[in-house]
């Protein structure tokens, strides 16, 4: 029904229901220039007709009826989430205060008592009528808000996950050797997360709302190096100490450029709080050997202490343009010895755990022949 509609009443559906076949033919008559009306002598009936598809308006209920009487009819009523909105008034010859209280209690939104006076009848009616027609036009625009608010929040996570993925593919595209790497380590970041988030050092940090906010970062870990030079970045061979100096710069490029576009916003974006980490801390070792601050132990961000292996594992099962890959066992062998030194102790152990979990993700996101051929290719081009 329309709020807006000054013919709103004529539109307006009620159900009486009266055991009564001339209190019937009262309401009818008092009514029927108005409204449409639908007619009920029982109970039964009228929990029927109530929750058809021609669902009334409003429900003139009589209390005294054999069988189903009017309050068990109310209770149902009020009990079907088909007819829980339809405002019910009783009609009943009682008096007494508490059975109108009753009434109430049931859900009733009014109790017009015996004789019926056609003037009160009609007032009290068009009142209800306005009442659930206003009702029903804030639901719908509650409901239609609701969907709103929903699909523009699927919008912007739709964009927050596109941009993440084409940065990443940016930073990706300008280093030869990575392929699938960005997909296989958001992947191990992942099950590692969900290994680590019911244990004690982890389960405050690694909540499913944070499991999820890692698995869209990761992919932001190496988005520094779009800032690396390509001599340095494509460089086939080992790095002088000079260059390596330089790539570690890629931590801090990262980090920057997450926190530039933050600023040009003029807003610190949550979900960016773990990309900003990953990027920047993601080469730090447990030792406080790593860079680029030398931090050591906690003071390691967890979300950078995860992407960490999954950074490493992937480097050693993968193929270089250079080298061939390394056995899945012989690279579990190597970070089960860096356990205490390069990476914290409880993630290493979460890990040798999950191995088959990573091992299997390397082989679903394996780099083909042509990816390499590609990159080949791209080295060339770039006469490196």
């Amino acid at each position: 029904m329309n709020l807006d509609d000054s013919s709103h009443e004529a539109k307006a559906r009620i159900l009486l229901v009266d055991d009564s076949h001339d209190n019937l033919e009262l309401l009818q008559g008092l009514l029927q220039d108005h409204y449409d009306l639908m007619l009920a002598n029982d109970g039964a009936s009228a929990l029927a007709m109530a929750a058809s598809e021609t669902r009334p308006d409003l429900i003139l209920l009589d209390v005294m009826m054999p069988g189903i009487d009017g309050y068990e009819v109310c209770q149902r009523l009020k009990g079907n989430p088909l007819t829980q909105p339809i405002p019910v008034v009783f009609l009943t010859a009682r008096t007494d205060e508490a059975d109108e209280q009753r009434g109430v209690d049931l859900g009733a939104v009014d109790y017009i008592t015996k004789p019926i006076r056609g003037a009160v009848l009609r007032a009290r009616v068009r009142t209800h009528i306005t009442l659930k027609a206003a009702a029903d036009f804030l639901r719908d625009k509650t409901v239609f808000l609701e969907s709103e608010v929903a699909r523009r929040t699927r919008e912007v996570v739709a964009i927050q996950d596109v941009t993440t993925l084409a940065m990443a593919s940016l930073a990706e595209t300008r280093d030869a050797d990575t392929g699938n790497h960005i997909r296989r380590t958001q992947r191990y970041v992942k099950v590692l997360a969900w290994k680590l988030s019911t244990h004690p050092r982890f389960a405050a940090v690694l909540t499913p709302q944070a499991i999820g906010l890692l698995y869209k970062s990761a992919p932001l870990h190496d988005i520094g190096k779009v800032g690396i030079p390509d001599r340095i970045l494509l460089k086939p061979g080992k790095l002088s100490g000079e260059e390596f100096e330089i790539m570690k710069t890629h931590t801090t490029l990262g980090r920057n450029a997450i926190l530039h576009a933050e600023r040009e916003m003029g807003v610190e974006v949550e979900f960016l709080t773990f990309a900003k980490e990953i990027a920047y801390s993601h080469q730090e070792k447990w030792d406080g050997s790593g860079y680029p601050e030398g931090l050591a132990g906690e003071q390691i961000p967890v979300s950078a202490r995860l992407m960490a292996l999954a950074d490493v594992y992937d480097a050693l099962i993968s193929r270089r343009v250079y080298r061939d890959a390394m056995p899945h066992a012989e690279a579990v062998r190597i970070i089960g010895l860096t356990r205490g030194k390069h990476f914290d102790p409880d993630v290493v152990d979460a890990f040798l755990e999950v191995q088959d979990n990573f091992q299997a993700i390397a082989i679903a996101y394996s780099d083909s022949d042509a990816d390499m051929q590609k990159k080949a290719q791209y080295l060339e081009m770039a006469k490196i």
